[in-house]
């Protein structure tokens, strides 16, 4: 049985100064599990989400989302939004 390797990516979006969210990570195997123990580590939310991660890792760091997972990459800020407001009401 061949093992999957398991992909992360990392995306930022500041309104002030960015047009659009970018990729600030990606990777698959080990750089992946960097990924997500860094997010671990500064308590950054993490979304499974195996469709949206495959799309992401094609892109390049600092590569801008393109228009078609404007979507997608919304929901993504509304679980980030709605994890931070739970953790403020503990």
């Amino acid at each position: 049985m061949i093992e999957k390797r398991q992909k992360a990516a990392a995306i930022q979006y500041d309104q002030n100064r960015d047009q659009a969210p970018k990729i600030t990570a990606n990777g698959k195997g080990i750089i992946a599990d960097n990924i997500i123990e860094k997010a671990k580590e500064s308590n950054v939310p993490i979304l499974e989400d195996s469709s949206l991660v495959e799309l992401l890792a094609e892109l390049n760091i600092n590569e801008k989302i393109p228009e078609d997972l404007y979507q997608a990459v919304a929901e993504v800020f509304a679980f980030i939004y709605r994890t931070d407001q739970l953790h403020k009401n503990e």
